[in-house]
């Protein structure tokens, strides 16, 4: 089976591209891909994460187990497309270089028949121009409490001001 799948680059403009791939290739083979699609040279450290239908991130596959003693992290060599991506589980992340956090977000669009006499993985379409650097995140934070509302007086609070 030939998966459709579009690449979106977390960014406020439009860059994305289409890829078809074998379900039966490896994470890193969609990495080298990826890597291709987007112009990257493909040195850097990069994973994938498997997220819900929000994009709330889940469970990492690395292209290298970085640990000294070997640990339980999945390997994009030892796990398939069709591993992490399905119709049950459409969407996943992919952060490309740690130091710069490109970050994409993927998602399958379509299940096919293998075309004779095509090449995968497929570049199908692209759509905008990757920038000369990642776009910036914005996290918002929204605090918990408002401290000055909250500590007016120490009798709501559960300890002995007299303490010491």
């Amino acid at each position: 089976m030939i998966y459709k799948i579009r690449i979106i680059l977390d960014a406020e403009e439009d860059i994305f591209r289409d890829l078809e791939i074998e379900a039966s290739n490896s994470l890193e083979e969609f990495h080298n891909a990826i890597t291709q699609a987007f112009g990257f040279g493909g040195s850097e450290m990069a994973s994938f994460y498997t997220c819900d239908s929000e994009w709330n991130q889940d469970e990492e596959i690395a292209l290298f187990d970085m640990s000294e003693t070997g640990s339980d992290v999945r390997l994009m060599n030892e796990t398939t497309v069709e591993d992490v991506l399905g119709e049950d589980n459409p969407k996943m992340i992919y952060v490309y270089d740690f130091l710069s956090m490109w970050t994409f977000f993927v998602e399958l669009a379509d299940i096919v028949e293998k075309e004779d006499g095509r090449s995968y993985p497929n570049l199908l379409f692209t759509f905008g121009e990757l920038p000369d650097s990642p776009p910036e995140k914005k996290f918002e934070s929204k605090p918990t409490m408002d401290f000055d509302d909250t500590f007016e007086s120490y009798d709501d609070l559960d300890f002995d001001e007299n303490w010491n």
